[in-house]
């Protein structure tokens, strides 16, 4: 019997975690000693689960920031930022067998620079050994989708269908297209919710995530003096809504304190969580509701340890842990 085509979900089992080293000519310079070691908390955190593909400006001068090579893979490529969330492959699975789609990355609808990013996976893609790669001409980011790895794929209206990404398509049109090259039957969209100083045009990844087939986790905010709070409740009653139609359940996690830096209010988020195989890292930026988060967390998965990781810096850039990372799952059981 054949299998059918699908997204493959994060909380499945990977093979590896891929990760972009940050360096001079990125937007990290300005303080590119300080997220450099965040990288490397981050790299350390994942390779003590599994395999961290690392891609280096310059091999040598990455690894000069770790003690030993233990699950750690290097690759040389010159990148114009460190987003490995949106302009890696996506790994589905389809007739028993992974095939990676690489999609066209366009800096979040040509806000950025993007052409080196986009050359990427093509440049890289002899560390995928035996996977098909297949180079797809749609603009899609891997924040802006969340598969339950099964049927549904869940996105935001606000990235998914907007204009500055795939004008040449229609609303109809670019979910036909989802479905197809995704493997879904049901593309559900997000009309509300979204974070301050957000580059993406609300990436599903910053507000509501599968965690296993049957179960979202989502951000929401219970303070009515916060900005969010108004799109945040009317996100809620979204997702409580496909939850009915779906049978499916919830999981709430706070909202963070607002954290600013430069003046500007940054987009911290604990929905931008890095599921690994035993783990799940959990992001953090030193604001009270770390704790009530982390112990969420706890609660909801007693059969993974919960590893908090300081993103306090990532978010300067105006993304955060699972921004940083992509997940990969080549051979899937």
């Amino acid at each position: 019997m054949k299998e059918k085509k699908r997204l493959i979900a994060e909380f499945e089992k990977q093979s590896f975690t891929q990760i972009i080293f940050p360096h001079a000519d990125t937007d990290w310079a300005e303080y590119l000693d300080e997220a450099q070691e965040t990288f490397v908390n981050i790299i350390n955190a994942i390779r003590k689960y599994q395999k961290c593909l690392v891609v280096c400006y310059d091999i040598d001068a990455v690894k000069a920031h770790f003690r030993d090579e233990k699950n750690l893979e290097f690759v040389e490529y010159l990148t114009d930022d460190t987003w490995a969330r949106d302009c890696s492959a996506l790994c589905v699975q389809e007739a028993n067998k992974t095939t990676l789609l690489d999609f066209t990355f366009n800096g979040w609808g040509n806000k950025f620079d993007a052409k080196k990013d986009n050359l990427m996976t093509q440049n890289i893609a002899h560390k995928y050994l035996t996977c098909n790669l297949k180079s797809i001409d749609f603009v899609l980011e891997g924040g802006a989708v969340e598969s339950n790895g099964a049927d549904i794929i869940l996105t935001t209206a606000q990235c998914m269908l907007n204009k500055n990404r795939n004008p040449q398509f229609n609303p109809l049109q670019i979910t036909e297209k989802l479905k197809d090259f995704l493997g879904a039957e049901h593309i559900l969209y997000l009309h509300h919710g979204y974070l301050a100083g957000d580059d993406t045009d609300s990436h599903i990844d910053t507000l509501a995530r599968f965690i296993d087939e049957k179960t979202i986790m989502y951000i929401t905010c219970n303070d009515k003096n916060d900005e969010h709070y108004h799109e945040l409740k009317l996100m809620e009653e979204e997702l409580q809504t496909i939850a009915k139609e779906q049978g499916l359940t919830l999981v709430a996690l706070p909202m963070c304190d607002a954290v600013y830096f430069e003046g500007e209010r940054l987009p911290a988020t604990y929905a931008n969580f890095l599921f690994v195989n035993g783990a799940v890292l959990v992001p953090t930026y030193g604001v009270p509701q770390d704790e009530e988060a982390l112990q969420v967390f706890q609660q909801t998965f007693p059969n993974r340890d919960i590893v908090a990781v300081d993103c306090s810096v990532l978010i300067h850039q105006h993304g955060s842990l699972h921004c940083v990372t992509m997940n990969f799952a080549l051979n899937p059981d």
